[in-house]
Protein backbone atom coordinates (compact mmCIF):
# COMPACT_ATOMS: atom_id res chain seq x y z
CA UNK A 1 0.00 0.00 0.00
CA UNK A 2 3.06 2.55 0.64
CA UNK A 3 4.24 1.52 -2.26
CA UNK A 4 1.37 2.02 -4.84
CA UNK A 5 0.32 5.69 -2.08
CA UNK A 6 4.79 6.83 -3.35
CA UNK A 7 3.50 5.85 -7.22
CA UNK A 8 -0.04 7.60 -7.01
CA UNK A 9 1.83 10.62 -5.19
CA UNK A 10 4.81 11.03 -7.66
CA UNK A 11 2.28 10.56 -10.63
CA UNK A 12 0.28 13.56 -9.13
CA UNK A 13 3.52 15.59 -8.89
CA UNK A 14 4.26 14.79 -12.53
CA UNK A 15 0.66 16.25 -13.38
CA UNK A 16 0.54 19.64 -10.94
CA UNK A 17 2.12 21.45 -8.49
CA UNK A 18 0.81 23.09 -5.22
CA UNK A 19 1.70 27.16 -4.56
CA UNK A 20 1.91 27.57 -1.02
CA UNK A 21 2.90 31.09 -1.40
CA UNK A 22 0.96 33.19 1.58
CA UNK A 23 -1.20 30.35 2.45
CA UNK A 24 0.74 30.06 5.94
CA UNK A 25 -0.80 33.99 6.80
CA UNK A 26 -4.69 34.02 5.38
CA UNK A 27 -5.42 37.26 6.99
CA UNK A 28 -2.50 38.52 4.94
CA UNK A 29 -3.83 36.88 1.61
CA UNK A 30 -6.69 39.72 1.13
CA UNK A 31 -4.74 42.77 1.84
CA UNK A 32 -2.11 41.23 -0.33
CA UNK A 33 -4.49 41.05 -2.80
CA UNK A 34 -6.07 44.10 -3.30
CA UNK A 35 -1.95 45.70 -3.43
CA UNK A 36 -0.83 43.05 -6.11
CA UNK A 37 -3.58 44.52 -8.05
CA UNK A 38 -3.32 47.97 -8.27
CA UNK A 39 0.92 47.54 -8.43
CA UNK A 40 0.12 45.31 -11.54
CA UNK A 41 -2.25 47.12 -13.55
CA UNK A 42 0.09 49.99 -12.21
CA UNK A 43 2.99 48.09 -14.02
CA UNK A 44 0.76 47.17 -17.48
CA UNK A 45 -0.28 51.12 -17.71
CA UNK A 46 3.29 52.87 -16.84
CA UNK A 47 5.26 50.46 -18.82
CA UNK A 48 2.93 50.30 -21.87
CA UNK A 49 2.61 54.49 -21.86
CA UNK A 50 6.89 54.03 -22.59
CA UNK A 51 6.40 51.76 -24.91
CA UNK A 52 3.65 53.96 -26.64
CA UNK A 53 5.26 57.49 -26.30
CA UNK A 54 8.46 56.17 -27.34
CA UNK A 55 7.39 55.15 -30.64
CA UNK A 56 5.06 57.50 -31.58
CA UNK A 57 7.11 60.86 -30.51
CA UNK A 58 9.92 61.20 -32.94
CA UNK A 59 11.82 62.98 -30.69
CA UNK A 60 12.90 59.59 -28.86
CA UNK A 61 13.58 57.83 -31.88
CA UNK A 62 17.17 57.18 -30.09
CA UNK A 63 19.35 54.52 -28.70
CA UNK A 64 18.39 54.92 -25.28
CA UNK A 65 14.83 55.08 -25.35
CA UNK A 66 15.19 51.84 -28.08
CA UNK A 67 16.69 50.30 -25.00
CA UNK A 68 14.22 51.66 -22.60
CA UNK A 69 11.28 50.56 -24.68
CA UNK A 70 13.01 46.98 -24.79
CA UNK A 71 13.09 47.21 -21.02
CA UNK A 72 9.69 48.26 -20.80
CA UNK A 73 8.41 45.31 -22.68
CA UNK A 74 10.80 42.98 -20.75
CA UNK A 75 9.40 44.49 -17.25
CA UNK A 76 5.68 43.77 -19.34
CA UNK A 77 6.50 40.38 -19.67
CA UNK A 78 8.39 39.63 -16.63
CA UNK A 79 5.69 40.38 -14.36
CA UNK A 80 3.11 38.64 -16.53
CA UNK A 81 4.75 35.48 -16.09
CA UNK A 82 3.59 35.48 -12.87
CA UNK A 83 1.59 37.92 -10.66
CA UNK A 84 -1.60 36.35 -12.78
CA UNK A 85 -1.29 33.15 -11.08
CA UNK A 86 -0.53 34.67 -8.02
CA UNK A 87 -4.33 36.96 -7.62
CA UNK A 88 -5.56 33.93 -8.99
CA UNK A 89 -4.06 32.02 -5.66
CA UNK A 90 -4.80 34.94 -3.32
CA UNK A 91 -8.79 35.06 -4.50
CA UNK A 92 -9.51 31.12 -3.62
CA UNK A 93 -8.23 28.24 -2.00
CA UNK A 94 -7.33 26.55 -5.14
CA UNK A 95 -3.26 26.92 -4.96
CA UNK A 96 -2.63 24.61 -8.02
CA UNK A 97 -0.80 25.15 -11.16
CA UNK A 98 -0.13 22.18 -13.42
CA UNK A 99 3.30 20.90 -14.32
CA UNK A 100 3.31 22.42 -17.94
CA UNK A 101 2.59 25.51 -16.00
CA UNK A 102 4.82 25.14 -13.51
CA UNK A 103 7.68 24.53 -16.33
CA UNK A 104 6.59 27.49 -18.57
CA UNK A 105 6.91 29.87 -15.64
CA UNK A 106 10.18 29.16 -14.05
CA UNK A 107 11.17 28.93 -18.15
CA UNK A 108 10.00 32.45 -18.72
CA UNK A 109 11.59 33.79 -15.12
CA UNK A 110 14.43 32.79 -15.53
CA UNK A 111 15.16 33.81 -19.35
CA UNK A 112 13.28 37.08 -18.55
CA UNK A 113 15.83 37.96 -15.67
CA UNK A 114 18.81 36.76 -17.26
CA UNK A 115 17.57 39.14 -20.52
CA UNK A 116 17.13 41.71 -17.71
CA UNK A 117 20.24 41.39 -16.34
CA UNK A 118 22.56 42.05 -19.99
CA UNK A 119 20.06 44.58 -21.26
CA UNK A 120 20.85 46.65 -18.22
CA UNK A 121 24.57 46.12 -19.20
CA UNK A 122 23.68 47.20 -22.81
CA UNK A 123 22.07 50.38 -21.18
CA UNK A 124 25.02 51.37 -19.27
CA UNK A 125 27.01 51.01 -22.49
CA UNK A 126 25.19 53.24 -24.44
CA UNK A 127 25.31 56.03 -21.60
CA UNK A 128 28.84 55.42 -21.84
CA UNK A 129 29.27 56.24 -25.18
CA UNK A 130 26.69 58.88 -25.39
CA UNK A 131 28.74 60.75 -22.54
CA UNK A 132 32.72 59.83 -23.17
CA UNK A 133 32.36 59.95 -27.24
CA UNK A 134 29.44 62.39 -27.72
CA UNK A 135 30.83 62.91 -31.28
CA UNK A 136 31.09 59.56 -32.32
CA UNK A 137 27.81 58.29 -30.53
CA UNK A 138 25.78 58.35 -33.90
CA UNK A 139 28.50 56.82 -35.44
CA UNK A 140 28.87 53.93 -33.01
CA UNK A 141 25.42 53.61 -31.48
CA UNK A 142 23.59 52.56 -34.83
CA UNK A 143 20.51 51.02 -35.49
CA UNK A 144 21.74 47.51 -36.53
CA UNK A 145 24.53 47.31 -33.51
CA UNK A 146 21.22 48.59 -31.27
CA UNK A 147 19.50 45.58 -32.82
CA UNK A 148 22.54 43.47 -32.66
CA UNK A 149 22.65 44.33 -28.53
CA UNK A 150 19.43 43.80 -28.04
CA UNK A 151 19.34 40.35 -29.97
CA UNK A 152 22.46 39.43 -27.86
CA UNK A 153 20.76 40.08 -24.69
CA UNK A 154 17.48 38.25 -25.31
CA UNK A 155 19.89 35.26 -26.85
CA UNK A 156 21.51 34.77 -23.23
CA UNK A 157 18.28 34.98 -21.37
CA UNK A 158 16.91 32.05 -23.75
CA UNK A 159 20.10 30.14 -23.05
CA UNK A 160 19.98 31.00 -19.41
CA UNK A 161 16.12 28.99 -19.60
CA UNK A 162 18.08 26.66 -21.59
CA UNK A 163 20.67 25.60 -18.96
CA UNK A 164 18.82 26.06 -15.37
CA UNK A 165 15.04 24.75 -16.24
CA UNK A 166 15.70 21.03 -17.05
CA UNK A 167 18.15 20.85 -14.61
CA UNK A 168 15.57 22.58 -11.92
CA UNK A 169 12.54 20.54 -13.37
CA UNK A 170 14.39 17.18 -13.36
CA UNK A 171 15.47 17.21 -9.79
CA UNK A 172 13.84 14.31 -7.82
CA UNK A 173 11.21 15.19 -5.03
CA UNK A 174 10.13 12.06 -4.08
CA UNK A 175 6.19 13.14 -4.17
CA UNK A 176 6.89 16.18 -2.98
CA UNK A 177 4.31 18.50 -4.60
CA UNK A 178 3.99 21.34 -2.17
CA UNK A 179 6.38 24.15 -3.49
CA UNK A 180 6.39 27.26 -0.58
CA UNK A 181 6.42 29.81 -3.14
CA UNK A 182 3.71 32.33 -4.90
CA UNK A 183 5.58 30.52 -8.15
CA UNK A 184 8.00 28.27 -9.37
CA UNK A 185 11.09 30.32 -8.77
CA UNK A 186 14.32 28.03 -8.62
CA UNK A 187 15.16 27.97 -5.35
CA UNK A 188 11.83 27.05 -4.13
CA UNK A 189 11.84 24.12 -6.59
CA UNK A 190 15.04 23.30 -5.64
CA UNK A 191 14.40 22.97 -1.90
CA UNK A 192 11.64 20.42 -2.15
CA UNK A 193 14.51 17.68 -3.15
CA UNK A 194 14.80 14.45 -1.65
CA UNK A 195 18.09 14.14 -2.69
CA UNK A 196 21.43 16.10 -2.35
CA UNK A 197 21.45 18.89 -4.35
CA UNK A 198 25.18 20.43 -3.60
CA UNK A 199 26.06 19.82 -7.57
CA UNK A 200 23.06 21.08 -8.02
CA UNK A 201 23.47 24.31 -6.32
CA UNK A 202 27.16 24.57 -7.60
CA UNK A 203 25.45 24.78 -11.06
CA UNK A 204 23.12 27.21 -10.42
CA UNK A 205 25.99 29.38 -8.66
CA UNK A 206 28.24 28.76 -11.53
CA UNK A 207 25.70 29.87 -14.39
CA UNK A 208 24.66 32.99 -12.14
CA UNK A 209 28.03 34.46 -11.73
CA UNK A 210 28.23 34.47 -15.32
CA UNK A 211 24.56 35.32 -15.51
CA UNK A 212 24.58 37.81 -13.01
CA UNK A 213 28.47 39.34 -12.02
CA UNK A 214 29.82 39.55 -15.86
CA UNK A 215 26.81 42.56 -16.78
CA UNK A 216 27.08 44.01 -13.26
CA UNK A 217 30.83 44.51 -13.84
CA UNK A 218 30.43 45.53 -17.52
CA UNK A 219 27.78 48.69 -15.58
CA UNK A 220 30.70 49.40 -12.89
CA UNK A 221 33.65 49.93 -15.49
CA UNK A 222 30.91 51.72 -17.50
CA UNK A 223 30.23 53.85 -14.78
CA UNK A 224 33.83 54.34 -13.44
CA UNK A 225 34.67 55.80 -16.89
CA UNK A 226 30.90 58.15 -17.03
CA UNK A 227 32.57 59.52 -13.60
CA UNK A 228 35.59 60.48 -14.11
CA UNK A 229 34.31 62.14 -17.91
CA UNK A 230 31.83 63.79 -16.07
CA UNK A 231 33.39 65.49 -13.20
CA UNK A 232 36.06 66.51 -15.94
CA UNK A 233 33.49 68.87 -17.44
CA UNK A 234 33.61 72.18 -17.05
CA UNK A 235 29.80 73.15 -17.59
CA UNK A 236 27.97 72.76 -14.03
CA UNK A 237 24.76 72.23 -16.58
CA UNK A 238 26.24 69.68 -18.70
CA UNK A 239 27.63 67.52 -15.00
CA UNK A 240 23.87 67.78 -13.98
CA UNK A 241 22.36 66.70 -17.32
CA UNK A 242 24.49 63.76 -17.17
CA UNK A 243 23.75 62.76 -13.60
CA UNK A 244 20.14 63.01 -14.27
CA UNK A 245 20.29 60.77 -17.40
CA UNK A 246 22.59 58.16 -15.35
CA UNK A 247 20.53 58.41 -11.93
CA UNK A 248 17.87 57.25 -13.62
CA UNK A 249 19.50 53.73 -15.02
CA UNK A 250 22.11 53.45 -11.38
CA UNK A 251 18.35 53.11 -9.26
CA UNK A 252 16.96 51.22 -11.51
CA UNK A 253 20.05 48.94 -11.81
CA UNK A 254 20.53 49.01 -7.72
CA UNK A 255 16.59 47.78 -7.13
CA UNK A 256 17.13 45.25 -10.01
CA UNK A 257 20.87 43.50 -8.87
CA UNK A 258 20.47 43.82 -5.54
CA UNK A 259 17.69 41.71 -5.28
CA UNK A 260 19.06 38.92 -7.39
CA UNK A 261 22.49 39.17 -6.31
CA UNK A 262 20.86 38.11 -2.57
CA UNK A 263 18.33 35.54 -4.05
CA UNK A 264 20.89 33.56 -6.87
CA UNK A 265 24.14 34.38 -5.67
CA UNK A 266 24.47 32.67 -2.37
CA UNK A 267 25.81 28.86 -2.11
CA UNK A 268 23.39 26.51 -0.59
CA UNK A 269 20.93 29.47 -0.62
CA UNK A 270 21.07 29.82 2.56
CA UNK A 271 17.85 32.63 2.51
CA UNK A 272 14.62 31.99 4.55
CA UNK A 273 11.44 31.16 2.61
CA UNK A 274 9.42 34.39 4.08
CA UNK A 275 12.64 36.25 3.03
CA UNK A 276 12.44 34.78 -0.78
CA UNK A 277 9.05 35.24 -1.09
CA UNK A 278 8.91 38.69 -0.05
CA UNK A 279 12.28 39.69 -2.23
CA UNK A 280 10.96 38.25 -5.26
CA UNK A 281 7.92 39.59 -4.71
CA UNK A 282 9.80 42.90 -4.62
CA UNK A 283 12.01 42.46 -7.92
CA UNK A 284 8.98 40.82 -9.65
CA UNK A 285 6.44 43.52 -9.12
CA UNK A 286 7.64 46.58 -7.10
CA UNK A 287 10.57 46.98 -9.26
CA UNK A 288 9.10 47.08 -12.71
CA UNK A 289 6.21 49.21 -11.50
CA UNK A 290 9.06 51.80 -10.75
CA UNK A 291 11.09 51.51 -13.34
CA UNK A 292 8.62 54.25 -15.56
CA UNK A 293 8.34 56.16 -12.58
CA UNK A 294 11.82 56.26 -12.04
CA UNK A 295 12.22 57.40 -15.94
CA UNK A 296 10.01 59.54 -16.31
CA UNK A 297 10.18 61.48 -13.45
CA UNK A 298 14.00 62.30 -13.81
CA UNK A 299 13.40 62.79 -17.54
CA UNK A 300 12.15 65.61 -19.77
CA UNK A 301 12.64 64.46 -23.03
CA UNK A 302 9.86 61.40 -21.74
CA UNK A 303 7.72 64.73 -19.71
CA UNK A 304 8.01 66.70 -23.12
CA UNK A 305 6.91 64.03 -25.21
CA UNK A 306 3.64 63.28 -22.88
CA UNK A 307 2.80 67.18 -23.05
CA UNK A 308 3.08 66.96 -26.96
CA UNK A 309 1.21 63.79 -27.43
CA UNK A 310 -1.91 65.18 -25.12
CA UNK A 311 -1.58 68.42 -26.15
CA UNK A 312 -2.70 66.40 -30.18
CA UNK A 313 -5.20 64.60 -28.30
Amino acid sequence: LYGWSMVMTNQSCQEQFILLGFSDRPQLEQTLFVFVLIFYLVTLVGNTVIILVSHLDPCLHTPMYFFLTNLSFLDLCFTTSSIPQLLFNLRGPDKTISYMGCAIQLFMFLGLGGTECVLLAVMAYDRFTAICKPLHYSIIMHPWLCWKLVSVAWGVGLLNSLAMSPVTMRTPRCGNCKVKHFLCEMPALIKMACVDTVAVESTVFMLSVMIVLVPLSLILISYGCIAVAVLGMKSATGRRKAFNTCGSHLTVVSLFYGNIIYMYMQPGNTSSQDQGKFLTLFYNLVTPMLNPVIYTLRNKDVKGALRRLVSRK
